[in-house]
Formats: C-alpha cells, structure tokens, sequence
C-alpha cells in the first residue's frame, strides 16, 4: 500500500550506530536535500499528497523518527534521554549523513518539527531552511498548558506513568479519536486510506506506544529544559525559518504561533497561516505545497 502513496520513492532501511531507521527517498539524487519529518501519532505517511510534488526539485526524505512507523522503537529510559529531541535531532543527522547530506533543509510538522528546531539551535551549519507546521515552542506550550487558567491536555496525560495501559485498552478508537478532534471536521475523511492502514499498524504494537508515550516524556522533561536553557543562553535560530500554522488547531487568544517564534527562538521568521485542521499536508496540500515551494525558493 505504501508504494502508492510514494511513486517513484525508493524504500531505505537506514542503519546507524543508535539503530534502524526507515525512509522514503525520491526526487534528483542532485537536488537540494530536504527532510521532512512527521509528527504524533503518524508516520512518515502524512507527507503522501506534497512529497511527490516537492521531489520534482528536491531530493526528498520522509523519514519514520524514532518509536514511529517502521523505525526502531527502543523502551525508554528513566531519564528520559532516549526520546529526547536533542537525541533525536544527532540521530537525525547520523541518518542524512549516511545518505550524503551533511545540509539539508527541514520540513516538521508537530512532533517532528520540534526536532527540527532543536536540531537547528544545537547544529546551527546542518539546517539550510526550516519549516516549523503548526506548533509553538515546547516551553511556550507547557506555559499554555499550566496556566492560568490550568487545561487538560494530552501532554499531560501522554507523559503520565500509565498512559500506556490505558492507552492499550483500545488504542484504535483512542488515536482514532485524537485525529478527529485535531483535524477539525469530527471525522477521518482528510486521510487517505492508505495512511490511515500504515496509521493504525503502530497504533496497535505495544511498544510503539510505549515510544509514543516516551516522546511527551522526554517533552515534559528534557525538551522543556533545553528549551529554557537556550533561551536563558540568548540562542536563536539563525537560518531562514517559515512558520506554517494551520487555522484550526492552535490557541492564538494571547499571541500568534509567529509571536511565540519571534519571541523565543525565531525572531527573523516569517509565517504563512493555512486554512486546516492540525494536519495541513493532508488537509489542506495544495496550499501547504505552495507555501512550502515559496519558501524552499526563496
């Protein structure tokens, strides 16, 4: 099924000393390297309807992270490390150099995006462009979150002792769920079936959930200390950055998701809002397409 999804993408199993990672890999072997990376609770699936397309000038990676798709889905660690993004991002790195990229472009969406940022403070000469769908930085959205006044979140409950157990009671209708109320319409109909079948593969293997619980972990932990750290430090993202916020999803009622980027992290960054749900490359293509090509252009 996946093959349809990605004509002309060749599948690569990526070995690396921290482990086995897979990816879709098309377009001109000469072209500018961009990757694109997912985010919770999908694969590298969701870049289905605008990979191709982008591949008619780039040299294109959808990569499964970590704990997702068909990657290795190691059990975490106490001290959350495992998951962290600055620990995903130098396994990032490790993957596109044994590709041949030792600088690439950087398309994120969600948790895959927050890779991409730290990836970009921590190795600032690896990342030419970074596009950043649809999240603010993790230190703002736990700010968010606490309040006043306190939300209920699924961060909370994800990075809880027993999310998994429950989780695991029926983790189809649970994810399912989730896709529903972020894309906006209170149904699937925006995922292709396809994706949806690679989707629930994961949904369904214990230990891919258990990974899934370890990435809000690690959030809650060590991606919300080095997130305070570099902002304490003055550290900044220094190459171009598009922020591309859907118009559905995130809380704009205090700032807008560029306003916490040009605060924190990204103050030269530029945005493009999306008429969307929170999964803009499947909702919405044509326009996330667009905005990404002009970008990438630029």
């Amino acid at each position: 099924m996946t093959s349809d999804l990605f004509p002309g993408f060749a599948a690569r199993w990526i070995d690396i000393p921290a482990g086995r990672y897979f990816a879709r890999v098309g377009g001109p072997e000469e072209g500018p390297p961009l990757l694109l990376l997912h985010g919770f609770p999908q694969t590298h699936a969701c870049w289905h309807r605008i990979a191709p397309a982008l591949a008619e000038t780039h040299r294109v990676v959808c990569l499964d992270l970590k704990g997702y798709g068909w990657s290795q889905a190691p059990r975490g660690d106490a001290a959350h490390e495992a998951y962290a993004k600055r620990t995903l991002a130098r396994e990032v790195v490790a993957i596109m150099e044994s590709l041949g990229h030792v600088n690439f472009a950087v398309a994120g969406h969600d948790r895959g995006a927050r890779v991409g940022y730290r990836l970009a403070l921590d190795e600032p000469g690896r990342v030419a462009r970074l596009a950043l769908l649809d999240i603010v930085p993790t230190l703002v959205q736990w700010e968010r979150i606490e309040g006043p006044p306190r939300k209920t979140s699924h961060w909370d409950f994800l990075a809880g002792a027993g999310a998994e157990a429950e989780i695991g009671r029926d983790p189809i209708a649970y994810f399912e769920g989730l896709l529903r109320a972020w894309s906006g319409t209170g149904d699937l109909a925006a995922f292709a079936p396809a994706a949806l079948h690679l989707y629930r593969q994961n949904w369904n293997v214990p230990e891919r959930i258990h990974a899934f619980c370890e990435d809000y972990r690690a959030g809650a932990t060590r991606d919300r200390e080095a997130d305070a750290t570099a902002l304490a430090e003055g550290r900044r993202i220094t190459c171009p950055t598009l922020i591309l916020a859907a118009s559905n999803y995130l809380d704009r009622s205090r700032e807008t998701p560029l306003q916490a980027w040009q605060r924190t992290f990204a103050p030269d960054a530029v945005a493009v809002d999306v008429a969307s749900g929170h999964f803009p490359a499947e909702q919405n293509p044509a326009d996330t397409l667009e905005a990404l090509r002009g970008f990438l252009a630029a």
